[in-house]
C-alpha cells in the first residue's frame, strides 16, 4: 500500500506522541512506588529502630564450653601432651585469658551463672542437677537467650542442658521457655554412652539411637542449623555445649591412637577426648569460615568447672593451680578462656584481666544491643574492655559459692589480686545429687568461718596464706564476703526434700 509521505510523518508524529504520554505515565507511576516505599520505610525504622539500625552491625554470637576442661588440659594453657590444635590456633588469633573463671565448681551450677549473669546459689541451682530432680531454672529468671531473642537474634543450643531435672517435661521448664528458638540437648549427659546415645531431645521430640561420637553429634547438628535451620537474615546466637572430656569417655580410635600410652588405656581415652572435641570445634569454625560468617562472628570458647580428675581417669590437669572440679581454690573455678572477635579483637593477645561466667550475659547484651533487666540483681559486668587488657567496671566482687564443694572452703571471693575463702560453722555434707533436710538448713542457717587469703598474682597456686600477714586486709575482705554471703543466701529459693533415684547410674555404660 502506498503511503504519501505527508500522511506517513502524521502517522510517525502520534506514534512518538503515543510512546511520550506512556513514559510520562510510567515515570508518574515509578514516582509514587519510590515516594510509597520511602514512607514504609520511614515508619519502619520509626516502629523498629533498634532491629534494622543495628542488624547490619550487631554480631552473632558463638559461646562454646566444655565440660569438666581443666585449665592446663590444652596446647594453649601448656599441656605438652594433649594435642588441641584448632583450639591453640583460636587462641593465637584471638585473645587468651588467663584470669578466666567459671561461675562455680560444679556443672550446673556453672551453666546457670553463665546463662542468666547471676550467681548461681541466688538462681537456686546449689549442685549438679539429676534427672528427675525438682531443681531446675526457674520461669522468672531471664536468661541470655531470651534477651537475644527478644532482640531479633535466631538462637539455638546444642548438647548438654543441664539445667533442670524435669527434662522434656511441661513441669519445669525447657530450652525453648528460656529463649531457645532450637534445641537438640541431653539433659546432663549422653547416655548410655558418649557413643551411639539414645537420649537426645531435638525441640521436644526424642531423637531415639544416633550413631557417632558426641562431640561430632553436637556439632554436626550445630552445623546443620547454620546452614539452613535457623531464620536466615538474622544474627544469631548458637550456644555449643560439648560433653567432652566428662564421664563417661568415649573416644574415637582415630583420636585415642594419637597417644602411645600401651599401659594406659584410660589416658589416651581422655587425652583423645580432649582431641576429639578440638576436632569438632575445628569444623564448627570452619563452618564459619566458609559461609564467610567469621568476619562478623564474636566466638568465646571456655569450660564449665575445673578437670574431674576422677578414679577411672585420674588424667585432667589443672596445670599450677591447686585442686580440681568441685573445689573453691584456683583448680576447681579457673577454666581455659578464648574469644575471636576479627575487627574489634587483636590477633595474639593474652589479657591477665579476671573475667567469670556470671559476665557473659552483660557481656552478650552490649554487644547486641539489648537492654540488661533492671529487675533483679545481675553479678556479672561486662567483660569487653579485659579483651584491651582494661579492667573490669564491677559493683560486685568475683564470688563463688558451693556448700558441697570438697575441702574445707565452701565460698570464695576475688578482688583485685587477692582471693578470700570460708568455710561454713556446719557440719560437712556428703556427696549426693539428693536434696536433704540438713541442705536447706545449712543453706539458710550456715555462718562463715575458717577465713583463708591468698595473692594470687605472686601465688598462683594459693600455697602461702595471707592472713596473719594481712590483718587489716582479711578484716575488711571477710567483711564484704559475708555481706555478699548473706545477701545471696536471702535471695535463693529453697527445694523440696528429694531423695535421687541414681538414674544415670543405673543406665551408664562405662568404656576405657
Amino acid at each position: 500500500m502506498f503511503l504519501s509521505p505527508e500522511y506517513r510523518g502524521r502517522i510517525s508524529d502520534s506514534l512518538c506522541n503515543a510512546k511520550a504520554r506512556h513514559f510520562r505515565k510510567a515515570e508518574r507511576f515509578n514516582r509514587s512506588l519510590l515516594i510509597a516505599a520511602t514512607l514504609a520505610a520511614a515508619i519502619v525504622l520509626q516502629v523498629f529502630p533498634a532491629a534494622l539500625a543495628q542488624a547490619e552491625e550487631r554480631p552473632n554470637i558463638v559461646v562454646v564450653l566444655a565440660d569438666d576442661l581443666g585449665y592446663g588440659d590444652i596446647g594453649c594453657y601448656g599441656n605438652q601432651a594433649v594435642k588441641t590444635p584448632n583450639l591453640d590456633r583460636f587462641a593465637r588469633s584471638g585473645v587468651r585469658l588467663t584470669n578466666c573463671y567459671s561461675a562455680s565448681a560444679n556443672c550446673s551450677p556453672s551453666r546457670a551463672g553463665l546463662m542468666t549473669g547471676r550467681t548461681p546459689v541466688r538462681v537456686g541451682i546449689h549442685n549438679w542437677i539429676p534427672m528427675f530432680s525438682p531443681m531446675h531454672v526457674r520461669r522468672q529468671e531471664v536468661t541470655i537467650a531470651t534477651l537475644l531473642r527478644n532482640a531479633g537474634y535466631a538462637t539455638c543450643q546444642v548438647g548438654k542442658w543441664h539445667l533442670n531435672g524435669m527434662f522434656n517435661d511441661a513441669a519445669q521448664p525447657q530450652p525453648s521457655d528460656h529463649g531457645f528458638d532450637h534445641w537438640f540437648s541431653t539433659q546432663n549427659n549422653a547416655l548410655p554412652n558418649h557413643v551411639n546415645p539414645d537420649n537426645f531431645v531435638r525441640n521436644g521430640k526424642a531423637v531415639g539411637l544416633l550413631h557417632g561420637y558426641s562431640a561430632g553429634i553436637v556439632a554436626d547438628e550445630a552445623i546443620r542449623w547454620l546452614r539452613g535451620g535457623r531464620k536466615m537474615g538474622r544474627p544469631f546466637f548458637l550456644f555449643v555445649c560439648f560433653h567432652e572430656p566428662h564421664e563417661p569417655i568415649a573416644t574415637a580410635p582415630q583420636f585415642s591412637e594419637l597417644y602411645d600410652y600401651p599401659e594406659q588405656p584410660s589416658r589416651a581415652a581422655h587425652h583423645g577426648n580432649i582431641s576429639q572435641m578440638d576436632d569438632a570445634f575445628g569444623r564448627l569454625l570452619q563452618t564459619l569460615d566458609d559461609m564467610h560468617l567469621s568476619e562478623n562472628t564474636f566466638v568465646a570458647f571456655t569450660s564449665d568447672n575445673g578437670p574431674a580428675i576422677t578414679g577411672r581417669h585420674p588424667h585432667g590437669s589443672a596445670g599450677p593451680l591447686r585442686d580440681k572440679k568441685g573445689s573453691m581454690y584456683e583448680g576447681g573455678i579457673r577454666v581455659p578462656g578464648m574469644v575471636r572477635w576479627p575487627g574489634k579483637t587483636k590477633a595474639g593477645v593474652v589479657s591477665d584481666v579476671p573475667v567469670s561466667g556470671v559476665d557473659f550475659l552483660p557481656t552478650l547484651c552490649k554487644l547486641a544491643g539489648a537492654a540488661k533487666p533492671t529487675d533483679r540483681k545481675l553479678d556479672g559486668a561486662n567483660f569487653l574492655p579485659a579483651l584491651h587488657g582494661q579492667p573490669i567496671l564491677r559493683k560486685t566482687p568475683l564470688y563463688w559459692q558451693f556448700n558441697r564443694a570438697h575441702g574445707k572452703p565452701k565460698v570464695a571471693m576475688r578482688k583485685g589480686d587477692w582471693k578470700i575463702l570460708a568455710t561454713l560453722d556446719a557440719p560437712p555434707l556428703k556427696p549426693s545429687g539428693g536434696i536433704t533436710e540438713e541442705d536447706r538448713h545449712v543453706l539458710k542457717t550456715a555462718e562463715l568461718t575458717g577465713f583463708e587469703l591468698y595473692r594470687l598474682a605472686t601465688d598462683i597456686a594459693e600455697a602461702e596464706d595471707m592472713t596473719r600477714a594481712e590483718p587489716e586486709r582479711l578484716k575488711q575482705m571477710s567483711a564484704e564476703l559475708v555481706a555478699l554471703y548473706h545477701d545471696v543466701r536471702q535471695e535463693s529459693p529453697l527445694w523440696p526434700v528429694w531423695e535421687w533415684p541414681r538414674y544415670e547410674t543405673s543406665r551408664i555404660i562405662w568404656g576405657p
